[in-house]
């Protein structure tokens, strides 16, 4: 079973985070600006040993993988910021691909979406674009596999066979999708590969009907996107058909989830979502995922959302149960979770003060249990 945690390469200055965020800006600046927005609100989440690290360095990049390898994650599945014209965050990966000391698995999402001051902006009005993504012609094409490829050749880099796997956040919002993937894996097969493997990430491309998805071998239920995505299409469900005589547990339900339209601070339960990740029945191509926690409210104060009661203990009980249900019910040899690092959302691997080396471990113990199965 291989673990493919996703990782988010934000973690070092950049030209244009400068400009927009101010000077120096990372995510760290808003997990220490972070405060509690409720009793037992567990904020700010400080990194163990106040490691704020700088992905810059070789030496972070090494101890990250280390870590990984320890405590049973197969891989990294990194964010790769490609807007057409210009690239941003592509510097961890560039120094990833020269270290060989880091040698954990990896390959590329594509996060191919347009990026805005939204979590920042108060109002509508005050919303603006920062960086446009978008899609060329073939030139642009071209452009965008040769700079993939060496990363396509590395030993590291997962493959299925002699297929490289890549992932796309948002494939529907591509222009001309099925040609430009086409084309892709025209490409890697004159490279000496099989061709490519395509997995798409967010719940909108699973939900979208009108999108040709022939190209894709696999979709990620990305969670806990997808838990969200199921509570709220089933609560509007329940409300059409009991209308006015809904149960008082199901209205109050939907209305946290209608509070985040409001720019309210939206409360959901740790076990409910699990438990609704757990429910979720498995489907062909669908490739299963899990969640460490859920809180974004470093980045949008009391317009996020937050999961109470998350526990190692309990996400060691929950994923346990996950990894079983990859093997047994969706016959993969995939699992991917959020986050190896995505602190301003709290989805987090890597150690903090609180719980320090908790969810890791809890990653290890579920999958030495399942291969002391096999």
């Amino acid at each position: 079973m291989k673990v493919i945690a996703f990782y988010l390469p934000q973690f070092h200055e950049t030209p244009e985070n400068n400009e927009w965020w101010g000077q120096g800006f990372t995510e760290w600046n808003n997990m220490k600006a972070a405060k509690p927005l409720f009793e037992g609100h567990n904020q700010p989440r400080i990194p163990l040993n106040n490691n704020y690290y700088n992905l810059l360095n070789e030496k972070t990049l090494e101890w990250q993988t280390e870590i990984a390898k320890e405590h049973g994650v197969y891989g990294f599945c990194c964010y790769h910021y490609w807007f057409g014209s210009k690239m941003l965050l592509e510097k961890p990966m560039e120094i990833y691909l020269k270290d060989k000391n880091c040698d954990l698995p990896f390959c590329f999402c594509w996060a191919n979406e347009t990026w805005t001051n939204a979590w920042a902006a108060e109002t509508e009005s005050d919303r603006k674009t920062l960086i446009k993504q978008e899609y060329g012609d073939k030139e642009e094409w071209e452009r965008h596999f040769q700079y993939l490829l060496p990363f396509f050749k590395d030993e590291r880099y997962i493959k299925e066979g002699n297929k490289p796997l890549f992932v796309i956040y948002r494939p529907q919002y591509i222009t001309e999708l099925s040609a430009r993937l086409a084309y892709y894996n025209k490409r890697a097969q004159e490279e000496g590969f099989d061709g490519l493997v395509f997995a798409a990430q967010h719940v909108s491309f699973y939900a979208e009907k009108s999108v040709d998805k022939s190209m894709f071998k696999y979709q990620i239920e990305y969670q806990p996107g997808f838990a969200f995505y199921d509570m709220s299409s089933w609560m509007q469900k329940q409300m059409s058909v009991i209308k006015q005589n809904v149960q008082t547990w199901a209205r109050d339900h939907l209305k946290s989830f209608k509070s985040a339209k409001k720019a309210k601070l939206q409360k959901l339960s740790y076990d409910e979502v699990w438990n609704t990740v757990l429910n979720r029945k498995a489907e062909p191509g669908m490739i299963p995922g899990a969640f460490v926690d859920w809180d974004n409210t470093p980045r949008y104060k009391e317009k996020g959302r937050v999961l109470t009661g998350a526990t190692p203990e309990k996400f060691k009980e929950y994923f346990g149960k996950q990894l079983k249900r990859a093997r047994d019910e969706y016959k993969s040899d995939y699992i991917f979770i959020f986050a190896w690092n995505e602190w301003s959302e709290g989805g987090y691997l890597e150690p903090d003060m609180k719980n320090q080396y908790g969810y890791l471990d809890a990653i290890k113990s579920c999958v030495d249990e399942l291969e002391s199965e096999n």
